[in-house]
């Protein structure tokens, strides 16, 4: 086989091993009884700043993370480069359900003040495999 096809064979078996993950944690939150999903509230949320009891100014997702998905971002506080969100260029986002809710749970916290519901989580993971 050509390395060219290996290359795409893997990238789209990536791209499937993320988006299965995304399935499974879709079923878990709808478990916790949240549902149906939405990219465009995912995407509210993505936009939308929070004051924080910091008392810094206000946060959002796109703070750090970017508007477009599909682009990388910087961390506010460490300027650290972040890997583009959206699962159409970087398949891997979503593959490892663990490190997922490890993420929601240090992000949320950071930007909402609080930990997201099992709707938000799956409003975003519907908004990052949508785009």
């Amino acid at each position: 086989m050509k390395p060219t096809l290996l290359l795409t064979l893997g990238g789209v078996m990536l791209a499937t091993t993320a988006l299965g993950s995304a399935d499974g944690l879709l079923a878990r939150y709808r478990a916790a009884g949240a549902g149906p999903f939405s990219a465009a509230a995912g995407e509210a949320l993505w936009l939308a700043e929070h004051r924080t009891t910091a008392g810094d100014g206000p946060r959002s997702c796109a703070g750090c993370h970017g508007r477009d998905l599909r682009q990388g971002g910087r961390h506010a506080q460490t300027g650290k480069p972040i890997e583009p969100m959206a699962v159409s260029v970087n398949a891997t986002r979503l593959s490892d359900p663990k490190k997922v809710e490890k993420w929601f749970l240090r992000n949320c916290r950071w930007t909402f003040g609080r930990e997201c519901t099992p709707q938000e989580k799956g409003d975003f993971i519907d908004y990052m495999t949508n785009r």
